[in-house]
């Protein structure tokens, strides 16, 4: 029996934020992604909900053991999904789950749930390595909520696994943000 597999879409596509193993690039078809709050969270983080026609870019690594504990406390605000049947990657087929964030427990972002600029940042550095830029437009359009704040945490990075930018590609990040018409708010706005 093959090793299960999880699919990241987000920050997991960052590999410097994970040491699980085998990790490679693979297609999630029949769903998209979007920006969502959750109860649990006092943030917005990415989630996937099912679209018919959307196919999404990120990757999949071996779970060892089918040892899902660490990765489920990581992403606590999400269940898993069996995605075996719908994910595509130059391996062999094997189990392999989405982290969804649970229907009842979400709403879309708002400035007292805002996006993290920390978190985004680290997720556009792992399109950036393994996609390239065409890689990074393509996250942007198959991502909806890009309406939402963006809370500028750059001074004092809040994401616990954040991934710092060089200057470069921190510009190349701004310009980005403007392209998409985030609005980005003071961490002190947030909870005021």
């Amino acid at each position: 029996m093959s090793t299960p597999r999880f699919f990241g879409y987000g920050s997991l596509v960052n590999l410097a934020t994970h040491d699980y193993p085998n990790a490679r690039i693979a297609r999630l078809s029949g769903w998209r992604r979007v920006w969502r709050h959750s109860t649990l969270r006092p943030l917005a983080f990415l989630s996937v909900e099912r679209h018919e026609d959307a196919e999404i870019e990120g990757v999949v690594a071996d779970v060892p053991g089918a040892d899902w504990e660490a990765l489920d406390e990581r992403e606590r605000a999400y269940l898993r999904r069996d995605v075996t049947h719908e994910v595509t990657n130059d391996g062999e087929r094997a189990d392999t789950a989405v982290y969804e964030v649970a229907e009842g427990l979400l709403s879309p972002p708002d400035t007292a749930h805002p996006i993290l600029l920390s978190y985004l940042e680290t997720v556009i550095l792992g399109y950036l390595e393994l996609f390239g830029e065409d890689g990074v437009i393509r996250f942007c359009e198959t991502t909806t909520g890009w309406h939402a704040p963006v809370m500028n945490d750059r001074e004092m990075p809040i994401y616990p696994r954040f991934q710092q930018p060089t200057s470069e590609q921190r510009s190349y990040i701004d310009s980005l943000l403007r392209d998409l018409d985030c609005r980005l708010i003071a961490a002190e706005a947030v909870g005021s």
